[in-house]
């Protein structure tokens, strides 16, 4: 114990000399908390820019325009005299779809001839293409049968018996676990932990890595007794308990502030947030332990911080991706996090559906310990503190 205390106040007198961890251990997660809670907005996609090409120029094309402009997804920016030009406008992405009524639009409708209205939008963007396109489809099934409804109903025939002519199947589409179809209750707590797993990579690496990089390991293993395990763990609390406090608020944020809706307790979440930095941390001690130099293996960590974007399975799930790297992903403690969060928010199935992925997160704990008397082999060698 007083092996332990030693480490621990020593790296607490390293932490407070230096304003660099202040920034990156408090006012960055901080930031990135606030950032996720407000980049969503309202949650929905609004206002996104779209032309209109009206070639017919007609009180039917003119109504056409109207009802497109009036739905909130869309913003009418521009209107264009040929597909062309929107068309080119399109592609330089300026606007992210336009709508094209053609020549003789409204003399076709009447007189009950085949009346096109084509559109088109930009897909390089998933999330926005697929909003263009849902808005697009909506709306524009409802003016398709405008003029049919409107012959049937001068010719006696209730809107009723129309509507169910028209439409003989409805469809009754109810979102499970987001029926507002909001953006920041399924992206704003994962991404922001897939950040937060950046900055806890860099941090862990940095902490241990500068007794190599500043020629004062030997004086760290010393205090420690030249007990690895206790060397590791006094130096490490510190930044776990900063963590772990800066989760429990992010969570207190996300689900208590943003009212975003989980299934489970609040502190089932808190415990898992903290496995997560606990393993996370571990993940760096193993990475840094295969090749203790800092300069090389912080791009490293960067690098792998960063795939947990992808390989989470947020964005794209992880079972319908190339094989590789669908088990190239249980290399990211975030990827299994994701997996247990999912499994509270969404119905709180219970431990059977989540022992897997948190049993994982616990391997990664087990492979930093394992690795340890090669890193203080390491670090008493001396042979990788000139590495620049």
């Amino acid at each position: 114990m007083t092996y332990f205390v030693s480490v621990l106040t020593r790296e607490m007198k390293r932490m407070v000399s230096r304003r660099l961890y202040f920034g990156v251990c408090i006012i960055l997660p901080l930031f990135c908390v606030f950032f996720m809670a407000t980049i969503f907005g309202n949650g929905q996609m609004e206002n996104i820019p779209i032309g209109i090409v009206d070639q017919d120029q007609t009180g039917m094309s003119r109504e056409v325009t109207r009802q497109i402009g009036s739905v909130p997804t869309f913003r009418v920016t521009a209107h264009y005299t040929d597909a062309e030009a929107a068309r080119k406008a399109t592609q330089a992405k300026e606007i992210y779809g336009y709508l094209v009524i053609p020549y003789q639009f409204e003399a076709n409708a009447t007189a009950g001839r085949e009346a096109v209205l084509s559109y088109y939008y930009h897909y390089a963007l998933l999330s926005v293409g697929g909003e263009v396109r849902s808005a697009f489809e909506t709306t524009l099934r409802t003016l398709s049968m405008a003029p049919v409804v409107a012959q049937a109903t001068a010719a006696g025939v209730g809107v009723d018996q129309v509507t169910t002519f028209l439409l003989p199947v409805k469809s009754s589409s109810h979102p499970l676990f987001n029926p507002d179809l909001d953006y920041s209750v399924y992206l704003s707590q994962p991404f922001f932990y897939i950040f937060f797993q950046v900055i806890i990579l860099l941090v862990t690496v940095y902490a241990v890595g500068s007794e190599i990089k500043f020629k004062t390991g030997d004086e760290w293993i010393t205090s420690a007794g030249g007990n690895m395990v206790i060397a590791m763990l006094g130096k490490l609390l510190p930044y776990t308990v900063i963590f772990s406090i800066m989760s429990v608020f992010a969570n207190y944020v996300l689900f208590g502030v943003m009212h975003i809706p989980f299934s489970c307790g609040f502190w089932p979440l808190n415990l898992v947030a903290i496995l997560f930095v606990i393993a996370t941390q571990a993940m760096a001690v193993f990475i840094f332990s295969l090749f203790p130099a800092i300069s090389i293996i912080i791009s490293i960590v960067s690098m792998v911080g960063s795939l947990g974007a992808t390989l989470s399975g947020v964005t794209f799930p992880v079972a319908s991706m190339y094989a590789p790297v669908y088990y190239t992903s249980f290399l990211f403690p975030v990827r299994h996090f994701v997996e247990i969060c999912q499994n509270l928010l969404y119905g709180d199935y219970g431990f059977a559906y989540a022992w897997q992925s948190i049993a994982l997160l616990f391997v990664y704990i087990l492979l930093a310990l394992l690795m340890l008397p090669h890193l203080k082999h390491a670090v008493l060698s001396h042979k990788y503190e000139n590495i620049e």
